[in-house]
């Protein structure tokens, strides 16, 4: 159990914005896609499981500090760090030459994806907003990466809105950390969240989430898009995004629990309701 929290088998879920781009295009059906999808799945999830191994591994005496990530693996004590570097480096490889094996264009984003990664756990989560900027790259990067694998073209709507999102769940996520170390009665734990406030967080969280609902009506109403689907209902599925952000937000702002979109994900019933509901009516508008 300690080793699949190591590789944090719970955070793979971030992974399937690689579908994101097959999914919008109507392709998502089509066997070949998804065997390369799948793949191309399980490339991110062995990248991501190395890089949050490293970012452990570095972290492991500020970890002990935390008052919930004192319990991780590496921190507690409960994996040797040369057997989790080990595996490190046997996921890294082993992500690279499959990706590689399945398109070398391919293989660019998950080198990229490692990179940019990589120089975050090794100072660059210290700088505020680059941090952010940097953690919401992955999700971008995911996207773009998914769509090149089975040629389909993601839109500039496509990359604004997954963009966003990302950057409104890092918001929400440095906001849950600056909670946590005033219940705690510690200092910030996270250098680059010395230059970050609740007060601050709370206007950016506003300001994106508008952002996003804008972006995403004008997105289901664009020419381009009723063209291709041939229906101009799309904009119904709109009501879901509302909720779920809504949801989010009360999440984040109310209740002050947001520390891991995963986790709101994975036990949040209203949100994992609203998220069908979308999948299904999306789904019914392009594939039915």
């Amino acid at each position: 159990m300690q080793y699949l929290y190591l590789i944090r088998v719970h955070q793979w879920v971030k992974n399937t914005f690689i579908f994101i781009p097959a999914f919008f295009a109507g392709t998502i059906l089509q066997k070949h896609n998804l065997i390369l999808l799948i793949q191309g799945f399980f490339c991110f999830c062995l990248i991501a499981s190395s890089i949050y191994i490293i970012n452990d591994y570095r972290d492991i005496e500020v970890d002990k500090l935390h008052p919930t990530k004192k319990n991780r693996p590496l921190a507690s004590g409960k994996v040797k760090a040369s057997v989790a570097l080990i595996i490190m480096v046997v996921f890294a490889l082993t992500s690279l030459a499959w990706s590689y094996i399945l398109m070398p264009e391919f293989a660019f984003f998950i080198l990229l994806y490692l990179v940019i990664n990589a120089a975050y756990s090794f100072g660059m989560k210290n700088i505020s907003l680059v941090d952010i900027f940097m953690v919401s790259s992955g999700f971008l990067i995911r996207t773009l990466a998914g769509g090149h694998l089975i040629d389909v073209f993601v839109s500039q709507w496509l990359v604004v809105m997954v963009f966003l999102l990302s950057l409104f769940m890092a918001f929400a996520k440095r906001r849950d950390d600056l909670v946590l170390a005033e219940k705690s009665g510690k200092e910030v734990l996270r250098k680059s969240s010395r230059l970050y406030t609740v007060e601050y967080i709370n206007v950016c969280l506003s300001l994106i989430s508008g952002v996003i609902m804008v972006s995403y009506i004008m997105y289901t109403i664009s020419d381009d898009v009723v063209t291709r689907i041939g229906e101009n209902y799309l904009y119904v599925t709109s009501l879901f995004v509302f909720a779920g952000l809504l949801r989010y937000l009360q999440i984040t702002l109310v209740q002050n629990d947001s520390g891991s979109p995963t986790k709101v994900l994975l036990t949040d019933r209203f949100i994992q309701v609203v998220i069908a509901g979308w999948i299904l009516t999306f789904f019914i508008t392009l594939y039915a």
